[in-house]
């Protein structure tokens, strides 16, 4: 009950000065929407990244090209070539191969005309990705060896272009170059990295060859016979490369080998570097907000020091006293955390809205740790204006006028 009444003596306080009660919660408003907006924007991304990556298999491993040394230098020359995929079929533990180039153009029939990612890659694509087609057929080996100007449409680039007319049999431009389709995926949404709903693809050979003017590869995946033998595919993946790049023992991979759980903890470290930034931008403004609090708290106290003697002389012992200014401080930094916490939600909810690319998502632990962040500021801040407080004369604390 005593509790109750300095927390109600505390909060008449404040309202009597309610600007200046505001101004000293606004760095804390700012830390903790800082907090909580930029971890919903962060754990909002890492979520979707970790579902992408959930469509790429436990059995898969993917290799991209990697910087080469020559003539002393470091380059980041492409070094993946097709003749590698031969290497790598004879590997004891892959099962299957599919390599890939792409690159962005211009999708158009007649009159209409879309933007997406055109790739280059053979029949184990959809084996792989289990991607199947729902209209037509796939590209096949055949389409491959001959470089035919063939293509399957992602979902969406065959509604933009045909609605909900049948789109095989017809024929669109890809680069200004005519390609006859012969096929539209299902609709899948996100594999991998990639939105393959909005991409055509179109035979390796024919990509590299007569569309691009390719001559490296920019990904293989690769799939090995199963899960439990990813490492020692792994490894035949590597020795087979090697060889075939002639690269020596001693030197450096010019290519770079990822599978599923690389990809995961390589994400995970950069969440946790990301994350450590924000929390200290984040901590710096409730170190702002924080002094602020302390400068109100010690104005506070200048102003009541009269009513600070009386409590003294009618009995208030000094812990009373300090509990009382502890509180008031509380109440300032748990106030600003709420209106932290409201302003990030609502800044963090805007930003998904206003853009297509973000995805927020909020823990519940985000919204706990600012608050006690916040909690923590306040009382912290106080601690000095309530040791002041509690160590006044009251004889002169009594004279104030």
């Amino acid at each position: 009950m005593f509790f109750f009444k300095i927390c109600m003596m505390a909060l008449q306080s404040l309202w009597a000065n309610l600007l200046r009660t505001l101004l000293a919660t606004l760095g804390v408003i700012i830390g903790v929407a800082a907090v909580v907006s930029a971890m919903s924007i962060l754990d909002g991304a890492n979520r979707e990244i970790l579902q992408q990556l959930e469509s790429m298999g436990a059995d898969q491993l993917v290799v991209l090209n990697g910087s080469s040394r020559r003539h002393g230098r470091q380059s980041m020359l492409p070094s993946l070539e097709a003749d590698d995929l031969d290497a790598i079929r004879e590997c004891k533990f892959v099962k299957a191969v599919a390599p890939e180039v792409q690159s962005a153009a211009q999708i158009k029939y007649f009159s209409k005309n879309t933007e997406a990612t055109v790739l280059g890659t053979t029949e184990s694509y959809t084996t792989i990705n289990n991607y199947k087609p729902s209209e037509g057929r796939f590209l096949t080996r055949e389409d491959v060896r001959a470089a035919r100007k063939v293509c399957v449409l992602g979902h969406r680039v065959a509604e933009e272009l045909f609605g909900q007319t049948p789109a095989g049999g017809f024929r669109v431009k890809i680069k200004g170059q005519g390609f006859n389709v012969v096929g539209v995926m299902e609709k899948k949404g996100v594999l991998g990295f990639r939105d393959v709903d909005n991409q055509v693809m179109i035979p390796l050979t024919t990509a590299m060859k007569r569309v691009f003017g390719f001559r490296n590869l920019t990904m293989i995946t690769v799939q090995a016979d199963s899960a439990k033998h990813l490492k020692p595919a792994i490894q035949q993946v590597s020795r087979a490369l090697r060889k075939a790049h002639g690269i020596r023992a001693g030197q450096d991979d010019d290519f770079n080998i990822f599978t599923q759980e690389e990809i995961k903890s390589k994400l995970d470290d950069m969440t946790k570097i990301f994350a450590l930034v924000l929390y200290s931008i984040a901590g710096i403004s409730l170190v702002v907000g924080g002094i602020g609090i302390m400068n109100i708290m010690l104005v506070s106290v200048t102003e009541r020091t009269r009513e600070i003697g009386v409590r003294i002389a009618v009995g208030a012992r000094p812990w009373d006293i300090r509990k009382q200014f502890l509180i008031e401080a509380s109440i300032i930094s748990v106030m600003g955390g709420a209106l932290g916490v409201l302003l990030g939600l609502v800044f963090a909810d805007l930003m998904e809205n206003w853009t297509t690319v973000l995805k927020t998502y909020t823990a519940s632990s985000t919204i706990w740790y600012a608050l006690i962040m916040a909690t923590s500021v306040g009382v912290i801040s106080g601690l000095y204006p309530a040791y002041r407080a509690s160590s006044l004369d009251p004889v002169e604390a009594l004279r104030y006028e």
